[in-house]
């Protein structure tokens, strides 16, 4: 289940894939539209399904902070930026995300400095054997040679075989609320600011002890026949606004590798908080979105706020 814990982070896997995945620019549209062509992209466009995440809000005397949790990658058709979280959006002076994505050269850079070792054996041979069929089935499935990730380190091929999957049955990081959210603050010239850089959040990955980063493999070549059902139902909780049912699904991966967890949530929840506390000093309203599950069971930001004597109450809609 530990795949299940990186989708709900947040963490560079879109922007990985986006960067390993990018497509030729598309040709420009017509120039004449017709009746016939707005007809069909009525009918080629998805039913709009309401739904309605959480959010919370931490105040003091002149300082308003809302915490929104993501998916990092969505399929078209959900409305979610609306109602509440519009609202507090647009009430926000500045937009705080996990990261602020660089573009896709700089995030190849990184990728091949922590993703890949020349020297080291293969990916492959240091699977167990009876795992090693299910690692070429993973690669055969997302259309990837059998020597793709000969000499990627267990993180990169991890975390780029838990987004390929998604983006076949639709999901996408351009539907995501981290790029709907900044083309909104762009639109309306609001400043963006990340908790962390692109470097910081592979760090956390690459600097996961090997035995770890197996783990994490196994992990997700297992979890990969459940892709489009554990996805609907983290999806499901997030429009639905069940930060408990979010927090059920997160706990099932926490006990698969506690030095992954304390890496990739706990140590970050409580920087977070911290951050927080700091930004309430400054007059202002703010508007944090993080992945979903750092918001969500044991020992989330909202749990390390009330450490920190805070209180985030939770925002009807």
């Amino acid at each position: 289940m530990l795949r299940k814990l990186l989708i709900l982070l947040g963490l560079t896997a879109a922007g990985i894939a986006a960067a390993q995945t990018a497509t030729p620019a598309q040709p420009p549209a017509k120039a004449v539209v017709t009746i016939q062509d707005a007809l069909d992209k009525l009918k080629a466009a998805p039913a709009m399904v309401d739904a309605d995440p959480a959010l919370w809000v931490v105040k003091d005397a002149d300082t308003t902070i809302y915490l929104f949790g993501t998916v990092h990658v969505l399929k078209p058709g959900l409305s979610w930026f609306d109602e509440g979280v519009k609202k507090a959006f647009d009430s926000s002076d500045e937009l705080v995300l996990e990261l602020v994505q660089p573009d896709p050269a700089a995030m190849q850079g990184l990728v091949m400095a922590k993703g890949f070792d020349m020297t080291g054996p293969t990916l492959s041979s240091q699977l167990p054997a009876d795992e090693q069929p299910m690692y070429l089935k993973a690669l055969t499935d997302n259309g990837l040679p059998a020597a793709a990730f000969d000499h990627a380190r267990p993180w990169f091929a991890a975390t780029t075989l838990s987004i390929l999957p998604l983006m076949k049955l639709g999901y996408d990081p351009k539907s995501g609320p981290e790029s709907v959210l900044t083309e909104a603050a762009a639109a309306e010239k609001k400043p963006v600011e990340g908790l962390e850089t692109a470097e910081q959040q592979i760090g956390f990955l690459s600097g996961l002890s090997q035995p770890v980063q197996l783990t994490f493999l196994e992990s997700t070549l297992k979890d990969l026949p459940k892709t489009a059902e554990n996805m609907d139902k983290m999806v499901g909780a997030w429009s639905r606004g069940d930060p408990a049912a979010l927090g059920e699904i997160m706990n099932e991966g926490l006990t698969d590798s506690p030095e992954l967890a304390k890496a990739l949530l706990f140590d970050r929840n409580a920087r977070w908080a911290q951050w927080i506390k700091a930004r309430l000093a400054k007059p202002g309203t703010v508007f944090i979105a993080v992945g979903a599950g750092h918001l969500a069971g044991k020992q989330s930001v909202i749990e390390q706020l009330k450490a920190l004597n805070l209180t985030a109450t939770r925002v009807a809609y």
